[in-house]
This record gives structure tokens, sequence and C-alpha cells, in this order.
């Protein structure tokens, strides 16, 4: 008696993780060395970006193309999802560990140094005359961190921000509702507001880093403020750039026609994606700016 298999489609190997990993090496040494104040590190850095952008151009190219050909089956859209799934979980890893990072300093170390910061040695005061509070803007050694003048209020741009993101998640569930539907317009239109918001947003965050970095005097060298400040929000608007680019790769394959009702993973696995992003930026915002 036969028994038939589902098949699995393997992929040939593959030239593009080595150059994804050669690209995120580049990005990630030219922005460490341009926080140091290193000239050179700007060409690393726009170079290991231009590598990434190949590099995802070519990835989706490759599987789009093995898609269409009808290599993959329902065991492979289950890996694809199982994957995707994971990946996510990954990423709320990633910013739960700078969200705890931000509650040990607020919860934890801040007021630990103004009631018992003793030094093991002398079992002197570290800072004599220090006063904690939130957002910390009077460091207790200004001389190495140089206090801010001020923090961005929650309700100037963060809140426009937060609406322009709340708004793009609508707009990409009335996309998906339209793809459901197979009303070709809707899913386009619906994905181009969506990519319109998420540019527009970067750009507001961009204007906001412009306004603490020369109004405000808020740098990631001014005090465990500005460093969480921009470790979170600068992380975020890294997942939003990602995300703004596969929002973009997948409307143009809407524009071709592409995606059914039945078989449309690439649209869901970025959708997920992007819903991430807004929930992340609702905590930023809360835990960030509010409070």
């Amino acid at each position: 008696m036969s028994v038939d298999y589902e098949k699995y489609y393997v992929p040939e190997q593959s030239i593009w993780p080595f150059v994804g990993s050669v690209a995120l090496f580049l990005f990630f040494i030219g922005l460490v060395n341009i926080l140091h104040g290193n000239s050179w590190a700007i060409y690393l850095f726009w170079a290991g970006a231009a590598l990434l952008v190949y590099m995802l151009v070519g990835w989706f190219r490759h599987v789009i193309q093995e898609s269409h050909a009808g290599l993959y089956s329902a065991q492979m859209s289950r890996s694809f999802r199982w994957g995707m799934g994971w990946f996510i979980f990954s990423e709320v890893m990633f910013f739960a560990a700078f969200f705890g990072a931000l509650f040990y300093a607020r919860v934890l170390s801040g007021p630990w140094l103004e009631g018992a910061g003793t030094n093991i040695m002398t079992g002197q005061l570290l800072w004599n005359d220090f006063t904690y509070h939130w957002p910390l803007l009077e460091n207790p050694d200004p001389e190495a961190f140089p206090s801010p003048s001020g923090v961005i209020g929650a309700w100037g741009l963060p809140a426009i921000n937060t609406l322009i993101l709340l708004t793009s998640g609508l707009t990409l569930t009335i996309a998906h509702w339209g793809l459901m539907k197979e009303n070709r317009k809707q899913l386009i239109l619906g994905l181009a507001a969506t990519v319109a918001l998420g540019i527009l947003f970067l750009v507001l965050q961009a204007y906001e880093y412009v306004e603490a970095y020369h109004d405000l005097g808020l740098t990631l060298g001014s005090g465990i403020y500005g460093s969480t400040f921009f470790m979170l929000t600068g992380f975020h608007g890294l997942h939003v750039t990602v995300g703004a680019i596969m929002l973009i790769a997948i409307l143009g394959r809407c524009m071709k026609g592409h995606f059914t009702k039945e078989e449309h993973f690439g649209f869901e696995a970025t959708a997920w994606y992007w819903h991430f992003v807004d929930v992340v930026w609702l905590l930023l915002f809360v835990l960030v700016y509010w409070l």
C-alpha cells in the first residue's frame, strides 16, 4: 500500500544570508563608530545600509519566484507561519530587555542612589546632594553627563505620531479586508495609505530628534534618561523603517496582482510585524513620554 506523503521544498544554497550578515556587520559597526564621533564611520554605515537594501530586494525576489513556481506546500506554509511567529517573539524579548533597563533605572537604581548610594571603600555617599526624580534632568555628575534642559512632551509630536501609527494599523486592516473581499482597489489604496503614514511617522521622529539634540541638549550622553530614551525610540524607529520597506514590497506585489484570499501569507506576515510595531509604540508613548 503506497502512502502519499506531503512534499516539502528544500531550497538550493543561497548567498543572501551571507550578504545580510555582512550588511548588518557594516551597518552596526558604522553606527557605533558614528556615536563615538569617528568621521569615516558614516561611509561604513551607508555601505551597510545599501548592502542591506540590496539583500532584501534580492531575497524577496527569490522567494517570490519560488512561490509563483508552485514549489511551496501546505507544510511549507506552516513553517513560514511558525518562523514568523518565533521571529516576532524574539523581537518581543529584544524590547523587553530595554523596557527592563528603563524599569531598573526608574524604580530601583534611582531611589537607591538617593537613599543608600554609598561608596563601599569609604562608606560615604556618592552624591550627597542628589535628589532622585524622573525624568532625570539634573544628573549627579553633570561634568561627565551634561544634563538636558528639558524633555520631549508627550502631547506634542509623540501624541501625533501615536495617532499616525494607530491610523496606519486601521488602514492596513482595511487593506486586508479588501484582499479578503477580492477588492483590489481597496487593497492597494489601504496599503498605500499605510506606507505613507509610516514614512510620515519617521519624518516626524527625525524632526523630534533634531529638536531634542539641538534645542534641549538631550543626547545619548546626557545620562540614563537620554540613553534609555534614544535606545528605545531609536530601535523602534529602525523597526518602523524595516516594516515600511516590507510594506512597500507587498504594495508592489499587490499592484502586480499577487495574492489571493486563500494564499497571502506574505501580506499576512507583514501585517503581523506592523501591528507588533504599533503595540511597542503604545508602550513607548506611555512609559517613556507620558509617565
